[in-house]
């Protein structure tokens, strides 16, 4: 599993990660929907030498891995993980990746654009993901040319990537903000000012788990530094809502919230078979109960609540029972991988 989803970070109560994604062309070289195989193979060998003739500490530290060589398990595991994308899982012709021991960066090679570099870390460390992010970028640039026009910025495929080509994005846990309905005057004042809120797997996915990737959707005109700070304050205001809400709910209808975080407790303890969007629910009921100290089990630590919700996954299912799952068979497991750990 991944380090970050292992692990807990600044406000982790609320924010579960920080990402920084980079997109990245080569100079004078096809974008990935018009490259063959041997020259998508090309770039896949340009940027991994780059990566490991940069930084020799980095050679050991870094493996090279291809969809074609990857099962369907494996690549949907890899999905769940948010180290690479469903555009470059189904991508076995051309796509690779380049991922880290711990799993905090990867780099997605022939996907929308020849490189997507992505740092993740646990909690609130948006500044620290960057800097991550920023040295691979480095690293690569010193190596290969990248396709760069003074007034558009960094070219990419998409035209919404113009500029930097960075993606920061902050996912966070809102359970009060939801359950209240708080959440669409964020939505609506959100847009007012560049910045999107998607589901747990990016663009077009579920709010799963009361769970909501906060990002920014302008890329050209705007510095690296400004697009960082403005996301930072938006999630900082989001996060200091959520715990305001949750401290009103707790003293406001302390026993309507007492009686749904421990029915979720006891559905999750007793049942026999359960699908993955009920298993979210109920598990984030539990974690706000864990965060707001009325779960006392010694079991339910804020590190096992994250670890169920990733473990809970279609991939990370089957990898753990080492076999392709059916439907109800799939539910079943779940149900019992849930009560084991409780």
């Amino acid at each position: 599993m991944s380090e970050w989803m292992k692990k807990t970070g600044p406000e982790s109560d609320i924010v579960i990660s920080s990402r920084i994604r980079i997109a990245r062309n080569l100079e004078e070289t096809p974008f990935p929907y018009l490259l063959d195989e041997a020259r998508g193979e090309e770039v896949v060998q340009r940027v991994y030498q780059a990566v490991i003739e940069g930084n020799s500490a980095l050679k050991d530290d870094f493996k090279l891995l291809s969809m074609k060589d990857l099962d369907k398990i494996e690549r949907l595991k890899y999905i769940e993980k948010h180290l690479i994308s469903p555009d470059l899982a189904k991508n076995t012709t051309q796509g690779n990746m380049l991922v880290n021991r711990q799993e905090s960066i990867s780099i997605m090679l022939n996907e929308e654009d020849h490189i997507r570099i992505q740092c993740i870390l646990p909690g609130f460390q948006l500044d620290e993901t960057w800097n991550l992010a920023d040295k691979i970028d480095d690293l690569i640039e010193e190596k290969v040319k990248y396709a760069f026009d003074e007034q558009l910025g960094y070219l990419t495929s998409c035209p919404t990537n113009l500029g930097t080509g960075i993606r920061a994005s902050v996912m966070m846990h809102l359970p009060v903000l939801n359950m209240t309905g708080y959440i669409n005057n964020i939505f609506h004042a959100s847009n007012q000012i560049g910045i999107t809120i998607r589901g747990i797997y990016g663009e077009g996915t579920e709010f799963l788990g009361n769970i909501f990737q906060i990002s920014n959707q302008v890329t050209l005109g705007i510095t690296e530094e400004e697009i960082i700070k403005n996301l930072k304050a938006v999630v900082t205001q989001i996060l200091q809502k959520e715990r305001m809400m949750r401290g009103t709910l707790l003293e406001e209808k302390s026993i309507e919230l007492e009686d749904r975080i421990f029915r979720s407790y006891g559905i999750l303890k007793s049942a026999r078979i359960i699908n993955a969007t009920e298993a979210m629910k109920l598990i984030s009921d539990v974690k706000l109960g864990v965060c707001l100290g009325l779960l006392k089990d010694t079991t339910l630590t804020l590190e096992n609540m994250n670890y169920l919700m990733a473990m809970i996954q279609l991939g990370h299912m089957q990898s753990h029972f080492k076999m392709e799952l059916k439907d109800h068979e799939r539910d079943v497991k779940r149900a019992d991988f849930i009560r084991s750990i409780l």
